[in-house]
């Protein structure tokens, strides 16, 4: 485990994550949040590989549904992808993540996020109301974007 060097230290989702490109609610605190990359020291914000891939998706869907323009998506993801983010290989992941999400009645992507937060003994920032909902009362530190400190 990675001891805390940061304040902001914590897992990202890729509701979270997507919020730097979209004009999304809660797009302005997404921004606050990213700035800590650059901290000294900078903030660790771990994802699991599965991420980038989530946040692709998102975008393909804002092209097809909303004529997204595909070069603006395309740049996006190459932005993502450049941010000094800690990204973890999901097979490291994956059995922890299946037996949580058979425990908790979740999707193992949800899961997948909670266990690498878990892993590292650092917070869950989300902007998932339903990922929040699944595992309200329980011993995973969750927490929602909005109520995230910024500074």
């Amino acid at each position: 485990m990675t001891p805390l060097h940061n304040a902001f230290d914590c897992v990202v989702d890729a509701s979270v994550g997507i919020k730097l490109f979209l004009n999304e609610p809660l797009a302005d605190r997404a921004d606050a949040l990213f700035t800590h990359l650059s901290d000294q020291p900078p903030a660790h914000f771990y994802v699991p590989d599965l991420f980038f891939s989530e946040c692709a998706n998102i975008l393909w869907k804002h092209v097809r549904r909303f004529a997204y323009p595909a070069a603006v998506a395309q740049q996006h993801i190459a932005d993502l992808v450049t941010l000094r983010l800690r990204p973890v290989a999901m097979q490291s992941l994956a059995e922890d993540a299946l037996t949580l999400a058979n425990q908790h009645q979740c999707s193992v992507y949800d899961a997948v996020y909670v266990t690498l937060a878990a892993r590292f003994a650092v917070p869950l920032v989300t902007a998932d109301e339903a990922l929040l909902h699944v595992f309200a009362g329980t011993e995973f530190d969750i927490r929602h974007l909005r109520d995230w400190p910024t500074v």
